[in-house]
């Protein structure tokens, strides 16, 4: 599917054969929305972006991405003392905050309030990272960090942590982000935007940032990414 996908991002672009007729009657776009991808749960994080009209059909963007990443390997577990899933051998959150500077070009643009507009997208930029340390609940009912040592089995661990338990513990990770893919925009009046962008997406380190103590981590994720999005223009 990744292969079909990029395929698809950089072959559509040859492929069109219309040209824009008249020119975009908006020259600034506002965006934001939330975030699914290969690395993340159901939600991957949330998304916001300006674009500017620079030239006819191509904007300059500036974006942010807050995502929390995880690992392909992580597994939910439900906790006999409270209730609340976690996952074994989990010791780090990452938490990424994607700056990103990028260019959109509109391929085929839509009819006045009706069809779908789609545009190529390119982006990239800095990553500052938060490497959160997990807390679960032992079978005591006292959070703690997750370590082998005092969690051996799943049997040890009655549940999860708090929401961002931990966050005022976590180590800085500066990295570099890109992504490549398609916007379809759905919207049928001028001022509004909805829309989808899928494509995929790429995250670097300078090191292997310790999500799992039981499994091999990595520095660079990679992954497919959906994201749903509303916005204004004008």
């Amino acid at each position: 599917m990744k292969k079909l996908l990029i395929h698809l991002i950089f072959t559509l672009p040859l492929l069109a054969q219309a040209q824009l007729e008249d020119d975009l009657d908006y020259y600034r776009e506002i965006t934001w929305g939330i975030n699914k991808n290969t690395n993340s749960a159901l939600i991957g994080g949330f998304i916001f972006k300006v674009g500017l009209q620079q030239e006819e059909g191509i904007f300059h963007t500036y974006g942010l991405e807050i995502l929390n990443v995880t690992h392909p390997k992580e597994q939910k577990y439900f906790g006999q003392v409270s209730g609340s899933n976690y996952v074994w051998g989990k010791s780090n959150h990452l938490y990424s905050f994607r700056f990103q500077y990028g260019r959109e070009k509109v391929l085929f643009k839509k009819a006045p309030q009706k069809g779908v507009q789609i545009s190529t997208v390119f982006a990239g930029g800095p990553t500052w990272a938060l490497v959160s340390p997990y807390y679960v609940l032992g079978a005591d009912q006292n959070y703690a960090k997750f370590t082998v040592q005092d969690f051996p089995s799943r049997s040890a661990v009655g549940g999860s942590g708090k929401i961002f338990q931990g966050l005022g513990e976590s180590k800085h990770k500066i990295g570099l982000n890109a992504k490549s893919g398609l916007s379809f925009e759905f919207g049928n009046f001028k001022s509004s935007v909805v829309g989808l962008e899928t494509g995929v997406a790429i995250e670097a380190f300078t090191q292997k940032i310790p999500i799992m103590a039981v499994e091999d981590n990595k520095a660079v994720f990679t992954s497919i990414y959906f994201s749903l999005y509303w916005g204004r223009r004008r």
